[in-house]
């Protein structure tokens, strides 16, 4: 059942599922809460499993126009005041990661472990933030084109066939999202800080989830980045998407990361 609390005049909603030490699961750009439904049904049945829909996405509204990793953050510790939650296991897919990266920096006494899932704590590149950019310009006069092909990117082209009415399914919630909520993400991602350090002076337990034929980040460069910050590390055959390209093994992964 969704549930909200308020967050500088914006509502944030939330789902809290489940009794036990606290899980919290962050979605993606163009996902919502909603992705970790099958997630959410293995993990609650050992512990409290808290969804929360980041600013823009799902039920949660925008704040302004640029959504910083920081203020996402933010709105997420008001969900933990809230259900009176101090310490968490995290595990952020995505922009999900760079939310839970912000949450640390500044909370890290809450976390009690941190898995990245097809994420990273790396900022953007200057390519990378072009791409932004771009994206935010040409969506401003051409909406639903631009999250379709924002969405489908994530998508290697043989995964945008085997899944192909997964994808379907998910590009239905992709296509709620407002305009507002789509440039103030993508600013969002573009000005994030490089938080590696993070990772390697905090002793919380890390797992990095990658795919191998991941279309948005480098599979080579996320396998050095956990060794650099002595993080276990898990490796999927297909790509950004592991919740839909391979969710019988993602669960199976996170059940036992959370039972550690």
């Amino acid at each position: 059942m969704q549930n909200s609390v308020v967050y500088k005049n914006a509502k944030i909603s939330f789902s809290s599922t489940g009794k036990g030490a606290a899980i919290v699961l962050l979605h993606g750009f163009l996902e919502n809460s909603s992705m970790w439904n099958s997630i959410t049904k293995e993990l609650s049945k050992r512990n409290k499993v808290i969804c929360i829909d980041l600013l823009g996405h799902g039920n949660s509204e925008c704040i302004g126009y640029i959504h910083s990793m920081e203020l996402m953050a933010e709105a997420v510790e008001a969900v933990l005041k809230h259900l009176r939650i101090r310490k968490s296991i995290f595990i952020g897919h995505s922009m999900g990661g760079y939310v839970a990266l912000a949450f640390a920096d500044k909370n890290p006494q809450n976390v009690k472990s941190f898995c990245l899932m097809n994420s990273t704590s790396l900022a953007d590149d200057d390519q990378r933030k072009l791409l932004r950019a771009r994206a935010n310009k040409l969506v401003q006069s051409n909406f639903k084109n631009m999250v379709q092909l924002s969405f489908t990117n994530l998508f290697s082209e043989e995964s945008r066939i085997t899944y192909k009415a997964e994808i379907k399914l998910a590009l239905q919630d992709a296509l709620k999202i407002s305009l507002q909520g789509y440039i103030a993400c993508q600013e969002g991602m573009k000005i994030r800080p490089n938080r590696i350090a993070i990772l390697k002076n905090n002793d919380f337990k890390k797992l990095f989830i990658i795919g191998k034929k991941d279309p948005v980040l480098n599979y080579k460069e996320l396998v050095e980045e956990a060794k650099e910050t002595n993080s276990e590390v898990v490796i999927f055959e297909e790509g950004h998407m592991s919740h839909i390209e391979n969710r019988v093994e993602l669960i199976d992964v996170l059940k036992s990361f959370v039972k550690k």
